[in-house]
């Protein structure tokens, strides 16, 4: 069963107390030393070593200076902020239907200049057709048990999604070949998806690539994740919506990212990818039909 949220919270202030103890030990000082060199007393000192009062921005700042290892403060400071949001039930987030969700994520969608997108699930929702996200919204409210606002929901997706045409944004998409052959809905809409994907291939500000089933993989398959510019990754899991901001954690996934696009394909190898799929869904029958290339 999933940690509760309190818990896992509570998880993340005691990694983050475990970490800022180990540089007080790692720099050979004692809680009293560490306590005159931020000119606070020995007892708070021992309060956040045991988790017990979460830090300040001013606190990690000062513990760090003291410990002589001012270069960790930033991941660190990161770590505190994150611990009371690292992880929010969808539930929690789902608790007056999935409309709300989709806008939740719209000023942080607008002001974000560069995505990044893996996806080895679903097709990621600045691709969805209303049809496809119909269906898989639909599936999500079921399984949830949410409130029944699918309609809105898939409304306010497609909204959002006009941040593809407007405004200076760029997005670097990665889906493993997976994703075209799950199917979503009925294969009319899989069908109409697949060729909205392909026909979103030639926005400028889009660039898809596609990892072939074929491919030698130098990294596995991973979790389904997005990097809004340098800042944050969303990284999404069944029962919960992890929000990473320390910078550590940002540069593994941009690492992630840059090896997993080693092993896409894009153009014309990954329309053609699209091809087969559709042609595997349909018949090749409708391949000759339509005159796919």
């Amino acid at each position: 069963m999933p940690a509760h949220p309190s818990s896992t919270v509570q998880q993340a202030r005691e990694a983050l107390a475990a970490r800022l103890r180990d540089l007080r030990l790692d720099a050979g000082i004692t809680g009293r030393e560490l306590a005159v060199r931020c000119s606070w007393s020995e007892s708070k000192s021992s309060r956040i070593e045991n988790a017990r009062t979460p830090p300040s921005d001013a606190d990690i700042r000062a513990w760090c200076r003291a410990c002589d290892a001012d270069d960790q403060a930033a991941d660190l400071i990161a770590a505190s902020r994150q611990s009371a949001e690292m992880y929010v039930q969808w539930r929690r987030l789902q608790r007056t239907g999935l409309r709300r969700l989709q806008e939740s994520g719209a000023s942080l969608y607008e002001r974000t200049r560069v995505f990044h997108v893996y996806c080895s699930d679903v097709i990621p929702g600045f691709l969805q057709t209303p049809e496809y996200a119909t269906a898989l919204l639909s599936s999500i409210a079921t399984f949830r048990g949410t409130p029944d606002d699918v309609g809105d929901a898939v409304a306010a997706r497609m909204k959002r999604n006009g941040v593809l045409r407007a405004g200076d944004h760029r997005f670097s998409i990665l889906l493993e070949e997976s994703v075209l052959r799950y199917r979503i809905g009925d294969a009319e809409t899989m069908t109409g998806q697949l060729w909205h994907l392909r026909s979103e291939m030639a926005l400028p500000s889009v660039a898809i690539g596609i990892i072939p089933f074929s491919v030698q993989r130098t990294v596995w398959p991973m979790a389904t994740f997005t990097m809004f510019d340098d800042d944050r990754v969303h990284a999404d899991s069944l029962d919960a919506a992890a929000t990473l901001t320390q910078p550590s954690q940002i540069g593994l996934y941009a690492r992630a990212f840059e090896h997993l696009s080693r092993m896409a394909v894009y153009g014309g190898d990954a329309r053609g990818l699209i091809t087969n799929a559709l042609a595997h869904l349909n018949g090749d029958g409708l391949r000759c039909r339509h005159g796919w290339d």
